[in-house]
């Protein structure tokens, strides 16, 4: 077995680069007692520019190294020294200069990496390019949008495309050209509703158009703790020894910009003295791979109870991890092909067509229905075909947090992020008196979406939760009751409390990056 997992490890991309696995486990990664992580030989690591070896700078932050880089003078180190610095400076305008050369990728959020990657196309000369971007803002302060728009707008002055897949309001703007499709998600979109600019988007019948043309409205009336939760003398990576509260039964944002210590403070910091926290973040469901939205909100039991009811025959009959489910595919509905050599091939299952199960369960109906036909519904669907109480309240959580179009048997692991999170969040509505965290709740969300996710976190607050809310958005940052905002900026100069209070008190300090863009809609 541990042969077998050496084998399927070998030579993956990862954190583990410059570390070794502990012996006997593959998931504790220590540093290489020889490099200490620098991955470089005994000689490399001695030699010396202006008294700093290579390990000394790959350890620094990247506004660091280009501050020391300013230093080195010389014909031989000019043309390098250009280069490198044009280089770090587009890092640091994306918006990850608190990063260091040394970290891994594998570490970067999805946003930070595609912000890499558009650092090194900004000095090619090449033009006549078609640059594609999938929601770029992924984890950015407005501030570093801003940034953010300014590096699209050079790409395309010199000559490029950019297409842009984004729902941010400030990106849509700032677009020559804007392509609205809908008008709604999954089977119920597809089509393009609009074309043209900005300005005439604005005035369009789609829900982006009344998106955009809504006036903004300032926060509602802010709800009082019950109490507070205290973080003291809080110092774990760029945390400079901060102690705040946290109020309890009202919904919380902490907020500042990329790489402020905002994840240090919740996950690393709260999370662990508060373990009966409900985190709801982004990372993949943990379930089997013939999980899905059914059995993981434990409507599907219920679902089988009914065919149960109407066919006469055992609930397990209607499992597709039981008797019911096809022999040659084992109920997942598809077969996976090893290649050896190359990557595992997936088809549908030949003998049930991907439908799972045995011909003689499939014959099986209710309301006229086979219970691999309730499996291709959407959940809006399904909660108008069943009238069972349960049955329907449990998939009105799923319409709730904007997963009307998610179909109930599709396998988790094609969720995105966002709505891994949002069906995470479906699954803990009914429950109370807890802690919910959600980390950037709002990745992937169209601005219609939004108004939604902010309805469920004040049926949570209504219902004596607390809920606390790592977030960037404006429209979110401005209906919460209470906002902690880190700065002033990432990295080593980030980790301080800049400013706590209700978002108008927020609005009021000079020195919040935060403050300065809520002003305007609030």
């Amino acid at each position: 077995m541990v042969a077998g997992i050496k084998r399927r490890t070998a030579g993956r991309e990862g954190s583990d680069r410059g570390a070794v696995a502990h012996e006997g486990s593959f998931f504790r990664l220590l540093p290489c007692g020889e490099c200490g992580g620098s991955r470089l030989n005994a000689w490399a690591r001695v030699v010396k520019l202006q008294g700093k070896t290579i390990p000394d700078l790959i350890d620094l932050e990247l506004g660091d190294l280009r501050e020391f880089l300013r230093t080195v003078r010389g014909p031989v180190a000019a043309p390098v020294v250009r280069r490198m610095n044009e280089l770090l400076d587009h890092l640091i305008r994306l918006g990850v200069g608190y990063v260091s050369l040394n970290q891994s990728v594998a570490t970067l959020s999805g946003g930070e990496s595609q912000r890499v990657k558009m650092a090194g196309q900004l000095g090619s000369d090449l033009v006549g390019l078609i640059y594609v971007l999938d929601e770029p803002s992924i984890g950015l302060h407005q501030r570093d949008i801003a940034h953010l728009l300014d590096v699209m707008s050079g790409l395309r002055d010199k000559g490029n495309s950019v297409v842009v897949v984004e729902h941010d309001p400030a990106v849509i703007e700032k677009a020559d050209h804007v392509i609205d499709i809908g008008p709604a998600a999954g089977r119920l979109g597809g089509r393009v509703l609009f074309e043209g600019t900005p300005a005439a988007l604005r005035q369009a019948d789609t829900i982006t158009g009344r998106c955009l043309r809504r006036p903004s409205r300032g926060g509602r009336e802010r709800r009082k703790p019950e109490g507070s939760i205290r973080i003291e003398n809080a110092r774990l990576h760029n945390l400079k020894n901060i102690t705040v509260d946290i109020p309890t039964g009202i919904f919380v944002c902490v907020t500042g910009v990329a790489g402020s210590g905002k994840s240090t403070l919740v996950h690393d910091v709260f999370i662990p003295e508060h373990p009966e926290a409900v985190v709801v973040d982004q990372s993949p469901i943990v379930g089997t791979i013939r999980s899905n939205p059914a059995t993981y909100t434990e409507v599907f039991g219920l679902i089988r109870s009914e065919f149960a009811r109407a066919t006469e025959k055992k609930p397990g009959l209607f499992s597709f991890n039981s008797e019911g489910a096809c022999p040659e595919c084992k109920g997942h509905g598809t077969i996976e092909i090893e290649m050896h050599f190359l990557d595992a091939v997936t088809m549908v299952c030949d003998k049930c067509g991907g439908r799972r199960y045995i011909p003689e369960v499939l014959e099986m109906k209710f309301q006229g229905k086979s219970i691999a036909d309730v499996l291709d519904m959407t959940a809006a669907e399904a909660v108008v075909f069943f009238t069972r109480p349960e049955i329907r309240r449990r998939l009105g959580l799923l319409l709730e947090v904007g997963l009307e179009y998610v179909q109930l048997g599709q396998p988790l692991g094609s969720l995105s992020g966002g709505e891994s999170q949002r069906i995470k969040l479906a699954a803990e509505l009914s429950k109370k008196g807890r802690i919910y965290v959600m980390d950037e709740p709002t990745v992937g969300l169209h601005m219609a979406d939004i108004e939604k996710l902010l309805a469920v976190i004040d049926r949570l607050v209504e219902a004596r939760n607390t809920v606390l809310v790592v977030e960037h958005n404006l429209d979110v940052v401005r209906n919460a009751d209470w906002v902690i905002d880190l700065g002033p900026e990432g990295g080593k100069r980030g980790g301080e409390v800049v400013a706590v209070g209700t978002p108008e008190d927020i609005a009021k300090t000079r020195s919040s990056s935060t403050g300065r863009y809520l002003r305007g809609v609030l």
